[in-house]
């Protein structure tokens, strides 16, 4: 007889950067990290999150403990396909958008670790098993706020550590700021070592052009997230118009949206984020349509999630290094030689740290 979920707990737990980090338009305050544990009648139970870079957590908690939690009870908790479906069109008036995305996530993701713990699989098999190693590039030197000698500093240094790129924020006043900062870099590191770009939706399609003609002479391996991401038709024109591949996805909250993008040749490179697009069942959808039309996957953020979808698909091309879990769990991230290593663990892969969790949580946990 298959397993059925009886119990839902729901907590949430505030994490610090480890450093400051900022952007063109924003900083990244805090890691709402919002988790789900589905708990099974067989014994069974798997644990999935969810976040946020500092706002919307206690409406991801509301909308889960309101109206989700408890429509999982009684579930089989292998339908993942049947219940994701549910639960979407339960919320259908307050979908496409990221709090619900982002709730959906928290539980699709505790459904996955549950039946990968069941089945003795780690997630990168259960998704596909492409293979276990996956290229590592880092962001978390490169920030907005940083001087170009800060700059070649960290950058250096990262390569030294062994990863294979590094991504540098742009969206100075002028584009001539950036060109500084980003022309020191490359002549630091040399013409071996990939830079990505982010300017975090900062741009007009003016000025995107214009400064993608600049960045084209630092032979970049993206330039991410130019303009806002509704503007599908804009972000066509910048990609007609420059050699330096565009890269989008992370504030993209749906398979649809991923497709009109393909559909009218917008971008060059994909991010799913798996939170933001609803967690691991969409996100494997959205990979498969990119691999359909030669177009790679390079996730934004979640490490700790995307190295195992990664390794799952055959269009994964990086993994993004930014650590933000270490403070809850004790696995880390494992790389060799500039690659990634998806874990072998059953489930995500993912061992929390008990007595952490519950020293940290924001409230007592929820109980459905």
């Amino acid at each position: 007889m298959a397993a059925r979920i009886d119990q839902v707990e729901i907590t949430q737990i505030d994490i610090a950067p480890k450093v400051r980090r900022t952007d063109a338009i924003q900083s990244f305050v805090t890691q709402e990290t919002v988790m789900v544990t589905l708990r099974c009648d067989d014994g069974s139970d798997g644990t999935g999150y969810t976040y946020t870079i500092g706002t919307g957590g206690s409406s991801i908690v509301a909308l889960l403990r309101d109206h989700l939690a408890p429509l999982l009870i009684g579930r089989d908790p292998q339908c993942v396909e049947a219940v994701w479906r549910d639960l979407f069109f339960h919320t259908h008036a307050t979908a496409v958008g990221a709090i619900t995305s982002l709730a959906l996530a928290a539980i699709d993701t505790a459904l996955w670790d549950r039946n990968g713990r069941a089945a003795g699989l780690p997630l990168w098999r259960m998704a596909g098993g492409a293979g276990p190693r996956v290229p590592v590039y880092t962001t978390e030197g490169g920030w907005l706020h940083l001087e170009p000698g800060e700059l070649v500093e960290q950058t250096l240094a990262a390569k030294a550590d062994g990863f294979l790129g590094a991504k540098i924020k742009v969206g100075k006043p002028h584009v001539a700021q950036d060109m500084a900062r980003l022309s020191a870099v490359r002549s630091a590191v040399g013409a071996d070592f990939e830079l990505m770009v982010d300017a975090n939706q900062a741009f007009t399609l003016a000025e995107a052009i214009r400064r993608a003609r600049q960045y084209a002479e630092l032979d970049l391996a993206w330039f991410e997230e130019p303009m806002p991401a509704e503007h599908v038709a804009a972000h066509a024109q910048l990609l007609a118009s420059t050699s330096v591949p565009i890269a989008v996805g992370e504030s993209m909250y749906h398979l649809s949206q991923f497709g009109e993008y393909v559909h009218k040749g917008a971008c060059s490179i994909v991010q799913a984020d798996v939170a933001r697009v609803g967690g691991i069942t969409p996100w494997l959808k959205i990979a498969h349509l990119a691999e359909a039309h030669n177009l790679a996957m390079c996730p934004h953020f979640l490490m700790e999630l995307h190295v195992s979808l990664c390794a799952a698909v055959p269009n994964a091309r990086w993994v993004e290094y930014i650590p933000q879990l270490d403070d809850l769990t004790t696995s880390r991230l494992k790389i060799e030689a500039g690659h990634a290593l998806a874990p072998e663990t059953p489930g995500l892969g993912i061992e929390w740290d008990s007595a952490q969790l519950k020293a940290r949580r924001k409230f007592a946990p929820i109980v459905i």
